[in-house]
Protein backbone atom coordinates (compact mmCIF):
# COMPACT_ATOMS: atom_id res chain seq x y z
CA UNK A 1 0.00 0.00 0.00
CA UNK A 2 1.12 3.32 -0.73
CA UNK A 3 1.04 5.93 1.95
CA UNK A 4 -0.98 9.20 0.48
CA UNK A 5 -1.50 12.77 1.90
CA UNK A 6 -4.66 14.80 1.09
CA UNK A 7 -7.25 17.03 2.85
CA UNK A 8 -10.57 15.90 3.53
CA UNK A 9 -13.91 16.42 4.70
CA UNK A 10 -15.20 14.31 7.68
CA UNK A 11 -18.72 15.44 7.98
CA UNK A 12 -21.07 18.00 5.93
CA UNK A 13 -20.24 21.46 7.68
CA UNK A 14 -16.45 20.97 9.19
CA UNK A 15 -13.68 22.67 7.06
CA UNK A 16 -11.83 20.49 5.21
CA UNK A 17 -8.17 18.99 6.86
CA UNK A 18 -5.16 17.69 6.44
CA UNK A 19 -5.66 13.50 5.90
CA UNK A 20 -3.29 10.33 5.50
CA UNK A 21 -4.38 7.80 3.90
CA UNK A 22 -3.39 4.85 1.68
CA UNK A 23 -3.40 4.14 -2.29
CA UNK A 24 -3.17 0.54 -3.28
CA UNK A 25 0.23 -0.38 -4.91
CA UNK A 26 -0.54 -0.28 -8.74
CA UNK A 27 -1.31 -3.40 -10.51
CA UNK A 28 -0.47 -4.69 -13.60
CA UNK A 29 -2.82 -2.22 -16.01
CA UNK A 30 -2.41 0.43 -13.79
CA UNK A 31 -0.24 3.95 -13.26
CA UNK A 32 0.84 5.65 -10.41
CA UNK A 33 0.56 9.51 -11.20
CA UNK A 34 1.86 12.24 -8.88
CA UNK A 35 -0.58 14.88 -9.00
CA UNK A 36 0.50 18.54 -9.90
CA UNK A 37 -2.63 20.11 -10.05
CA UNK A 38 -6.49 19.40 -9.44
CA UNK A 39 -9.46 21.68 -10.44
CA UNK A 40 -12.00 22.40 -7.61
CA UNK A 41 -15.32 21.62 -8.77
CA UNK A 42 -18.92 23.29 -8.02
CA UNK A 43 -19.56 19.15 -7.13
CA UNK A 44 -17.19 18.78 -4.83
CA UNK A 45 -19.24 21.65 -2.92
CA UNK A 46 -22.18 19.31 -3.51
CA UNK A 47 -20.41 16.48 -2.32
CA UNK A 48 -18.72 18.27 0.44
CA UNK A 49 -21.80 19.42 2.20
CA UNK A 50 -23.78 16.48 1.31
CA UNK A 51 -26.23 18.15 -0.68
CA UNK A 52 -26.99 14.92 -3.35
CA UNK A 53 -27.43 13.10 0.15
CA UNK A 54 -24.99 10.31 -1.01
CA UNK A 55 -21.53 10.86 0.73
CA UNK A 56 -19.64 8.92 2.52
CA UNK A 57 -17.35 10.12 5.08
CA UNK A 58 -14.28 10.62 5.38
CA UNK A 59 -14.03 12.34 1.80
CA UNK A 60 -11.00 13.82 -0.31
CA UNK A 61 -12.71 15.66 -3.06
CA UNK A 62 -10.95 16.25 -6.73
CA UNK A 63 -12.07 14.43 -10.34
CA UNK A 64 -9.87 17.10 -12.34
CA UNK A 65 -6.50 15.56 -12.10
CA UNK A 66 -3.33 16.44 -14.14
CA UNK A 67 -0.20 14.91 -13.35
CA UNK A 68 2.86 13.09 -14.64
CA UNK A 69 3.57 9.25 -14.40
CA UNK A 70 5.60 8.00 -11.66
CA UNK A 71 4.98 3.91 -12.19
CA UNK A 72 3.76 1.72 -14.62
CA UNK A 73 2.17 -1.74 -14.04
CA UNK A 74 4.06 -4.55 -15.80
CA UNK A 75 1.37 -4.91 -18.70
CA UNK A 76 0.49 -1.19 -19.11
CA UNK A 77 1.33 -0.02 -22.78
CA UNK A 78 -0.10 3.22 -23.54
CA UNK A 79 1.78 5.13 -20.81
CA UNK A 80 5.48 5.47 -19.52
CA UNK A 81 7.16 7.05 -16.71
CA UNK A 82 7.33 11.05 -17.13
CA UNK A 83 4.31 11.01 -19.27
CA UNK A 84 1.98 13.69 -18.64
CA UNK A 85 -1.48 12.32 -17.46
CA UNK A 86 -5.34 13.44 -17.23
CA UNK A 87 -8.09 11.89 -14.34
CA UNK A 88 -11.44 12.98 -14.58
CA UNK A 89 -14.75 12.03 -13.05
CA UNK A 90 -14.60 8.45 -13.41
CA UNK A 91 -11.68 5.59 -12.74
CA UNK A 92 -13.39 2.48 -13.97
CA UNK A 93 -16.94 1.05 -15.49
CA UNK A 94 -18.22 -2.57 -16.07
CA UNK A 95 -16.31 -2.24 -19.34
CA UNK A 96 -19.24 -5.15 -20.74
CA UNK A 97 -22.66 -3.32 -21.42
CA UNK A 98 -23.38 -1.25 -24.86
CA UNK A 99 -22.14 2.05 -23.27
CA UNK A 100 -18.76 1.15 -22.56
CA UNK A 101 -18.46 -0.61 -25.80
CA UNK A 102 -19.08 2.36 -27.38
CA UNK A 103 -16.86 4.16 -25.02
CA UNK A 104 -19.95 6.08 -23.23
CA UNK A 105 -18.66 4.58 -20.53
CA UNK A 106 -20.01 7.94 -18.15
CA UNK A 107 -23.09 5.96 -19.10
CA UNK A 108 -22.01 2.67 -18.20
CA UNK A 109 -25.28 0.41 -17.17
CA UNK A 110 -23.55 -0.60 -14.52
CA UNK A 111 -22.96 2.73 -13.04
CA UNK A 112 -19.29 3.89 -13.49
CA UNK A 113 -16.69 4.22 -10.66
CA UNK A 114 -16.44 7.53 -9.65
CA UNK A 115 -12.89 8.83 -9.02
CA UNK A 116 -13.84 10.01 -5.54
CA UNK A 117 -16.95 8.86 -3.22
CA UNK A 118 -17.70 5.78 -4.64
CA UNK A 119 -16.75 2.03 -4.20
CA UNK A 120 -14.84 0.10 -6.33
CA UNK A 121 -15.89 -2.79 -7.94
CA UNK A 122 -14.66 -5.13 -5.49
CA UNK A 123 -17.12 -3.43 -3.21
CA UNK A 124 -14.62 -3.47 -0.55
CA UNK A 125 -12.26 -0.14 -1.55
CA UNK A 126 -13.64 3.22 -1.30
CA UNK A 127 -11.92 6.16 -4.26
CA UNK A 128 -10.36 8.88 -2.82
CA UNK A 129 -9.86 11.67 -5.31
CA UNK A 130 -7.25 14.25 -6.35
CA UNK A 131 -7.04 16.64 -3.16
CA UNK A 132 -3.86 14.21 -2.57
CA UNK A 133 -0.35 13.95 -3.99
CA UNK A 134 -0.92 10.44 -5.94
CA UNK A 135 -3.77 8.80 -7.31
CA UNK A 136 -3.71 4.97 -8.92
CA UNK A 137 -5.63 4.16 -11.94
CA UNK A 138 -6.02 1.41 -14.58
CA UNK A 139 -4.51 2.89 -17.70
CA UNK A 140 -7.65 2.65 -19.96
CA UNK A 141 -9.38 5.33 -17.69
CA UNK A 142 -6.35 7.82 -17.95
CA UNK A 143 -6.39 10.42 -20.31
CA UNK A 144 -3.36 11.40 -22.34
CA UNK A 145 -2.37 15.57 -21.56
CA UNK A 146 -0.76 17.64 -24.66
CA UNK A 147 2.88 19.06 -23.48
CA UNK A 148 2.04 22.16 -25.41
CA UNK A 149 -0.91 23.41 -22.72
CA UNK A 150 -0.84 25.14 -20.25
CA UNK A 151 -1.24 22.24 -17.62
CA UNK A 152 -3.31 24.37 -14.62
CA UNK A 153 -6.06 25.11 -17.33
CA UNK A 154 -6.20 21.79 -18.46
CA UNK A 155 -7.18 20.58 -15.05
CA UNK A 156 -10.65 21.93 -15.08
CA UNK A 157 -10.78 20.45 -18.41
CA UNK A 158 -11.91 17.19 -17.29
CA UNK A 159 -14.88 17.75 -16.12
CA UNK A 160 -16.17 21.15 -16.99
CA UNK A 161 -14.20 20.99 -20.46
CA UNK A 162 -15.78 17.62 -21.59
CA UNK A 163 -18.97 18.77 -19.81
CA UNK A 164 -19.48 21.46 -22.22
CA UNK A 165 -17.34 19.90 -25.35
CA UNK A 166 -19.36 16.44 -25.42
CA UNK A 167 -23.34 17.86 -25.57
CA UNK A 168 -22.08 20.31 -28.09
CA UNK A 169 -20.63 17.68 -30.39
CA UNK A 170 -23.43 15.67 -29.88
CA UNK A 171 -25.94 18.47 -31.28
CA UNK A 172 -23.28 19.15 -33.87
CA UNK A 173 -22.58 22.64 -32.89
CA UNK A 174 -20.75 24.51 -35.86
CA UNK A 175 -21.46 27.35 -38.86
CA UNK A 176 -24.83 29.14 -39.49
CA UNK A 177 -25.63 27.41 -35.66
CA UNK A 178 -27.01 29.71 -33.31
CA UNK A 179 -26.07 28.82 -29.62
CA UNK A 180 -26.68 30.46 -26.25
CA UNK A 181 -24.92 29.34 -23.08
CA UNK A 182 -26.68 30.24 -20.22
CA UNK A 183 -24.39 31.32 -17.09
CA UNK A 184 -20.70 32.44 -17.04
CA UNK A 185 -19.09 30.36 -14.99
CA UNK A 186 -16.51 27.35 -14.36
CA UNK A 187 -19.04 25.91 -17.18
CA UNK A 188 -20.60 28.37 -18.87
CA UNK A 189 -17.16 30.34 -19.81
CA UNK A 190 -15.75 26.75 -21.70
CA UNK A 191 -19.24 26.40 -22.99
CA UNK A 192 -18.45 29.47 -24.35
CA UNK A 193 -14.76 28.71 -25.43
CA UNK A 194 -16.18 25.85 -27.21
CA UNK A 195 -18.83 26.92 -29.44
CA UNK A 196 -16.69 30.16 -30.81
CA UNK A 197 -14.31 27.38 -31.76
CA UNK A 198 -16.64 25.41 -33.52
CA UNK A 199 -17.99 28.68 -35.41
CA UNK A 200 -21.31 29.33 -34.24
CA UNK A 201 -22.70 32.33 -33.59
CA UNK A 202 -22.60 32.45 -29.99
CA UNK A 203 -24.64 34.47 -27.44
CA UNK A 204 -24.01 34.36 -23.69
CA UNK A 205 -26.77 35.10 -21.22
CA UNK A 206 -26.58 36.34 -17.68
CA UNK A 207 -28.02 37.54 -14.97
CA UNK A 208 -25.64 39.77 -14.35
CA UNK A 209 -25.19 42.93 -16.58
CA UNK A 210 -21.61 43.37 -16.13
CA UNK A 211 -20.40 40.36 -17.16
CA UNK A 212 -20.47 41.68 -20.40
CA UNK A 213 -17.01 42.13 -20.76
CA UNK A 214 -15.78 39.38 -19.84
CA UNK A 215 -18.05 37.31 -22.46
CA UNK A 216 -16.74 39.27 -25.09
CA UNK A 217 -13.19 38.90 -24.14
CA UNK A 218 -13.48 35.33 -24.33
CA UNK A 219 -15.36 35.19 -27.77
CA UNK A 220 -18.90 35.80 -27.75
CA UNK A 221 -20.64 37.83 -30.44
CA UNK A 222 -23.49 38.83 -28.55
CA UNK A 223 -24.74 39.57 -24.78
CA UNK A 224 -28.30 38.78 -23.64
CA UNK A 225 -28.74 40.60 -19.78
CA UNK A 226 -32.28 37.93 -18.62
CA UNK A 227 -33.11 40.36 -16.38
CA UNK A 228 -34.01 42.70 -19.57
CA UNK A 229 -37.64 41.37 -20.55
CA UNK A 230 -37.62 43.62 -23.71
CA UNK A 231 -34.64 41.84 -24.97
CA UNK A 232 -35.64 38.53 -23.53
CA UNK A 233 -38.76 38.75 -26.07
CA UNK A 234 -37.13 39.59 -28.84
CA UNK A 235 -34.89 36.52 -28.73
CA UNK A 236 -37.98 34.34 -28.18
CA UNK A 237 -37.55 31.83 -30.94
CA UNK A 238 -33.80 32.38 -31.73
CA UNK A 239 -31.92 29.89 -30.83
CA UNK A 240 -30.82 26.52 -32.02
CA UNK A 241 -29.22 25.38 -28.87
CA UNK A 242 -29.18 26.44 -25.76
CA UNK A 243 -26.11 25.20 -23.49
CA UNK A 244 -27.71 26.09 -20.05
CA UNK A 245 -25.14 25.43 -17.11
CA UNK A 246 -26.85 27.06 -13.88
CA UNK A 247 -26.85 25.06 -10.54
CA UNK A 248 -29.16 27.09 -8.88
CA UNK A 249 -32.78 26.87 -9.28
CA UNK A 250 -34.19 28.83 -12.05
CA UNK A 251 -37.29 29.54 -14.65
CA UNK A 252 -36.25 26.63 -17.33
CA UNK A 253 -39.35 28.05 -19.26
CA UNK A 254 -37.59 31.58 -19.70
CA UNK A 255 -35.18 29.72 -21.68
CA UNK A 256 -37.22 26.68 -23.58
CA UNK A 257 -39.24 29.82 -25.36
CA UNK A 258 -35.68 31.41 -26.83
CA UNK A 259 -35.55 27.95 -29.20
CA UNK A 260 -36.54 27.80 -32.38
CA UNK A 261 -38.20 25.18 -34.62
CA UNK A 262 -36.63 22.01 -33.49
CA UNK A 263 -34.10 23.80 -30.77
CA UNK A 264 -32.71 21.91 -27.96
CA UNK A 265 -31.30 23.34 -24.82
CA UNK A 266 -28.97 21.00 -23.13
CA UNK A 267 -28.62 20.95 -19.63
CA UNK A 268 -25.23 20.51 -18.03
CA UNK A 269 -26.12 22.21 -14.25
CA UNK A 270 -26.94 20.58 -11.33
CA UNK A 271 -29.27 22.31 -9.40
CA UNK A 272 -30.02 20.35 -5.99
CA UNK A 273 -33.91 20.28 -6.24
CA UNK A 274 -36.80 19.63 -9.44
CA UNK A 275 -36.79 21.83 -11.77
CA UNK A 276 -40.52 22.28 -13.67
CA UNK A 277 -41.18 22.31 -17.26
CA UNK A 278 -44.56 23.65 -18.63
CA UNK A 279 -45.29 21.13 -21.59
CA UNK A 280 -46.24 23.67 -24.11
CA UNK A 281 -42.83 25.44 -24.24
CA UNK A 282 -41.78 22.10 -25.78
CA UNK A 283 -44.98 21.09 -27.63
CA UNK A 284 -44.80 24.86 -29.54
CA UNK A 285 -42.07 24.99 -32.26
CA UNK A 286 -41.08 20.83 -31.37
CA UNK A 287 -38.50 21.49 -28.75
CA UNK A 288 -36.35 18.96 -26.79
CA UNK A 289 -34.75 19.46 -23.20
CA UNK A 290 -31.91 17.25 -23.11
CA UNK A 291 -29.39 16.34 -20.18
CA UNK A 292 -25.70 15.54 -20.86
CA UNK A 293 -22.93 14.07 -18.45
CA UNK A 294 -18.81 14.31 -19.47
CA UNK A 295 -17.89 12.69 -21.80
CA UNK A 296 -16.18 9.23 -22.09
CA UNK A 297 -12.42 8.13 -22.28
CA UNK A 298 -12.40 8.48 -25.81
CA UNK A 299 -14.32 11.54 -26.28
CA UNK A 300 -12.64 13.09 -24.02
CA UNK A 301 -9.45 12.73 -25.38
CA UNK A 302 -10.25 13.99 -28.19
CA UNK A 303 -11.74 17.31 -26.77
CA UNK A 304 -7.86 17.46 -25.03
CA UNK A 305 -6.19 16.77 -28.31
CA UNK A 306 -8.74 19.44 -29.93
CA UNK A 307 -7.66 21.66 -26.97
CA UNK A 308 -4.20 21.84 -27.89
CA UNK A 309 -4.91 22.69 -31.55
CA UNK A 310 -6.60 25.62 -30.43
CA UNK A 311 -4.50 26.48 -27.13
CA UNK A 312 -8.02 26.31 -24.99
CA UNK A 313 -7.32 25.66 -21.67
CA UNK A 314 -9.52 27.20 -19.30
CA UNK A 315 -9.30 30.29 -16.64
CA UNK A 316 -8.28 29.84 -13.63
CA UNK A 317 -7.44 31.07 -10.56
CA UNK A 318 -4.30 28.88 -8.90
CA UNK A 319 -4.50 28.17 -4.85
CA UNK A 320 -2.36 26.75 -2.60
CA UNK A 321 -3.95 23.55 -0.88
CA UNK A 322 -3.99 24.82 2.48
CA UNK A 323 -6.53 27.81 1.18
CA UNK A 324 -9.41 25.55 -0.34
CA UNK A 325 -11.88 26.11 2.42
CA UNK A 326 -11.59 29.56 1.56
CA UNK A 327 -12.23 28.59 -2.21
CA UNK A 328 -15.04 27.05 -1.61
CA UNK A 329 -16.97 29.61 0.30
CA UNK A 330 -15.73 31.25 -2.40
CA UNK A 331 -17.53 28.88 -5.08
CA UNK A 332 -20.73 28.90 -2.97
CA UNK A 333 -20.83 32.86 -4.04
CA UNK A 334 -20.25 32.35 -7.59
CA UNK A 335 -16.90 34.15 -6.56
CA UNK A 336 -14.43 32.88 -8.98
CA UNK A 337 -12.82 33.37 -12.66
CA UNK A 338 -13.62 30.93 -13.52
CA UNK A 339 -12.39 27.79 -11.65
CA UNK A 340 -9.98 27.45 -8.92
CA UNK A 341 -7.26 24.89 -9.35
CA UNK A 342 -4.95 23.24 -6.35
CA UNK A 343 -1.34 23.73 -7.05
CA UNK A 344 -0.13 20.28 -5.37
CA UNK A 345 3.25 20.87 -5.02
CA UNK A 346 1.92 23.00 -1.70
CA UNK A 347 0.47 20.08 0.31
CA UNK A 348 2.89 19.36 3.00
Amino acid sequence: MLPTKGYAAHNDHDPLVPFTFSRRDPGPHDVLIEILYCGVCHSDLHQIRNEWHETIYPIVPGHEIVGRVVRTGNAVTQFKTGDLAGVGVFVDSCRQCENCKQGLEQYCEQGMIATYNSWEKDGKHYTFGGYSNQIVVDEHYVLHVPENLDLKGVAPMLCAGITTYSPLRYLEVGEHTRVAIVGLGGLGHMGLKWAVSFGAEVTLISSSPHKEADARRLGAHHFLFSGDEQAMKKHKAHFDVILNTISAPHDYNRYLQLLRLNGVMAVVGLPPAPQQVEVFNLTNFRRSIMGSMIGGIRETQEMLDFAAEKQITADVELIAMQDINAALDRLARNDVKYRFVIDMSTLQ
